[in-house]
């Protein structure tokens, strides 16, 4: 029940990343001169494009080197992990790598390729045996599609200022709950306790920044866990691909308490390496000449 609530509420942490609504203070573009598109506009089409960036992590892969400490107090990570992460059909595939991003055992890496194979071949024939994983997949999907819509309604937006970023010049918002938002589901009532600030790119229409912060305890499942006011993340965006605006960096910084017990989550996400490879048949077509690559372990006498 506590893993469930820690994935509801970093689903509804992701999601907020995506709750642009056009319930904002003040109308005219407020960083270029003589614009006559209304902010409701930029942020309707901030939160089309996101739809289109979440959907695109369905046929992109990555590499991720996740930087996981015990307190913000430790000067370097106890941990890392770096992983390559493959879309598999009904989720995303961890393939393990080495600290500078390749393969530290060959036989090992060619193992998960293969597994990875299997699963891909298995949906590609419609294998029954993942009709309960594919099934799963859209259920989590639908969430989250429903709690972006929720989102619309669950936040107040008011224009803070123009930042630059490179050369490109972000306008940035405050968010704050909205008192006229009702929730339906336990998930998204964590919009309730949730405040932040966004960073939108002006020419482009796409979420750049978010920073957030819970307000008010989050409880994760009855007496058993929640996080506690304080709490807070963050995330940078960058474009990809042409009109395409992924992940490069998150950070998550959660106190709180399950069982009887303190817990702390202090995580950063390093994202790079975004390639193409495509829904699971072009997918499946890409691993098998990867394999075709790497030369089989050699059995032994």
């Amino acid at each position: 029940m506590y893993a469930r609530g820690l994935t509801l509420f970093r689903l509804s942490v992701f999601v907020f990343t995506v709750a642009i609504t056009a319930r904002v203070h003040g109308q005219s573009s407020p960083c270029t001169a003589h614009s006559e598109t209304p902010d409701r506009a930029l942020l309707g089409r901030a939160i089309d494009n996101q739809k289109k960036n979440d959907a695109a992590l369905d046929v992109y892969e990555r590499i991720e080197r996740v930087e996981i400490r015990r307190s913000l107090r430790d000067a370097q990570p106890p941990q890392v992990k770096v992983s390559r992460v493959i879309p598999s059909g009904t989720g995303m595939d961890h393939i393990p790598l080495g600290p500078d991003g390749k393969p530290s055992d060959a036989a090992a890496y060619r193992a998960e390729l293969e597994k990875l194979e299997r699963a891909l071949a298995l949906i590609v024939d419609g294998a029954r045996s993942q009709h309960e994983g594919l099934e799963k997949y859209a259920r989590r999907r639908k969430e989250r599609n429903d709690m972006i819509e929720a989102a619309r309604s669950a936040f107040l937006f008011t224009f803070i200022a123009c930042e630059p970023r490179d050369a490109r010049i972000l306008l940035k918002y405050r968010m704050d709950p909205n008192p006229a938002f009702k929730p339906t589901t336990r998930s998204t009532s964590f919009y309730t306790r949730i405040r932040g600030t966004l960073w939108i790119d002006e020419a482009n229409g796409q979420l750049a920044r978010i920073e957030g912060e819970v307000i008010d305890d989050i409880s994760l499942g009855i007496f058993l866990a929640r996080v506690y006011k304080g709490s807070h993340f963050m995330q940078d965006r960058y474009e990809m691909a042409p009109g395409l605006w992924l992940p490069t960096f998150s950070e998550y910084d959660f106190d709180g308490r399950r069982f009887f017990m303190n817990f702390s989550l202090h995580e950063r996400t390093f994202y790079s390496n975004y390639r193409f490879i495509g829904p699971p048949r072009e997918a499946l077509r890409a691993i098998r000449a990867e394999l075709g690559t790497i030369p089989r372990p050699v059995a032994g006498p």
